[in-house]
């Protein structure tokens, strides 16, 4: 009798590793990643096809993923999965390349900027190298292109690695001849910095819509920050859809000449690629922290979020671009209140879902994890 209840009871923890939704690469995954790294459960494995070097300190990974890889939309982003130095990383990329090229031969293209400090761009540059294989996620994202129909006049101001969801956006508005006027004003620090130059170049001589306008802020001098005369020059742009991505001091600017200009919040459509600061709120934030399931309580002084709360009381919370695009950090809230970081609004103080990331305690909190 003993005997067959250890085995129905081996056989229940046996099942609960094969359909465990949470983790589903948890047990097998380290098998599998011998016999083929192509084979995993935890991510969607790809392999790195080609690497290009688009300027000194940028390069685009063509991968091709696994067939559980379920494609994506202009202007959108996968997490990516390396393991530095024993450490099982993740970081939020935007993909480069058009759907089509997915659709063509099942590849896509992240374009990375080494970034100083940034660990996980370092080690991208250094070390991967056609054949590698590393994991993504299912793309996420709404930076999307206008729906099909009546093409309507569209005004993008990108900065530095900015660019690379407007190279996709582009490619596929081209690939469907959009009509309609499109700009792009393109800021850099110099010429050579260009990211994505052979495409965007082909682009402009090739696509009437087109007009490319690239600016080099180190050697054209402040005449070459965005400006009012940079908008000016983009006919009927306050009547344009906007599409922003870049630095903050780029996209802050950005958005106050839109205001300026009379420019509608719902023309605009910003991503953004670093973490977002805390806002002022009307109330001050902080509180005590209660983590119910781990039956973990720390204090707060308001000058981080929940996600990196949970850390430091040496939680592991699942997370993904810590940035508030991917959501792979979402938790029930039970009670309390915070504020979101991006928008600088309080919740409700009852049950709620939260990004973990940019939820900053407003008063004592409570949280399912």
């Amino acid at each position: 009798m003993l005997s067959t209840i250890r085995s129905q009871g081996a056989l229940h923890w046996l099942g609960r590793q094969l359909f465990n939704r949470d983790d589903p690469g948890a047990f097998f995954d380290p098998l599998l990643a011998v016999l083929n790294p192509m084979w995993v459960r935890g991510f969607v494995p790809a392999r790195l096809l080609d690497v290009i070097d688009e300027t000194a300190d940028t390069r685009t990974f063509r991968l091709r993923p696994s067939a559980r890889w379920q494609g994506f939309r202009a202007g959108q982003h996968v997490n990516v999965v390396v393991d530095v130095d024993g450490v099982r990383q993740h970081r939020t990329f935007t993909i480069s390349s058009a759907p089509s090229q997915w659709h063509t031969d099942g590849t896509l293209t992240l374009t990375v900027k080494r970034h100083p400090g940034g660990h996980v761009t370092h080690w991208m540059h250094d070390h991967l190298r056609p054949g590698a294989i590393l994991g993504i996620s299912q793309a996420f994202g709404e930076f999307d292109l206008p729906p099909s129909g009546q093409p309507k006049p569209l005004l993008y101001i990108m900065g530095g690695s900015g660019v690379t969801p407007a190279l996709s956006h582009l490619v596929g508005l081209a690939e469907r001849d959009y009509r309609a006027p499109v700009t792009l004003l393109y800021y850099v620090r110099t010429q050579a910095d260009v990211i994505g130059a052979e495409t965007l170049y082909a682009l402009a001589a090739r696509w009437p819509a087109l007009s490319l306008h690239v600016f080099a802020t180190e050697e054209q001098g402040e005449s070459a920050l965005l400006n009012e005369q940079h908008l000016d020059a983009v006919p009927g742009f306050a009547a344009r859809d906007v599409y922003l991505c870049g630095p903050p001091g780029l996209m802050d600017r950005a958005n106050a000449l839109l205001a300026r200009y009379g420019v509608q919040e719902e023309q605009i459509r910003c991503t953004f690629f670093s973490a977002p600061t805390a806002v002022a709120a009307d109330t001050p934030l902080g509180g005590a922290v209660t983590f119910a399931r781990s039956d973990t309580h720390v204090d707060s002084d308001g000058d981080a979020p929940l996600l990196e709360i949970a850390e430091a009381a040496e939680l592991n919370p699942a997370y993904g671009c810590r940035m508030g695009i991917c959501h792979q950090c979402s938790c029930r809230k039970t009670e309390g209140t915070v504020v979101n970081r991006l928008t600088g609004k309080a919740s409700g103080p009852g049950e709620e879902t939260i990004q973990l990331c940019i939820s900053v305690p407003q008063g004592p909190v409570t949280v399912d994890l």
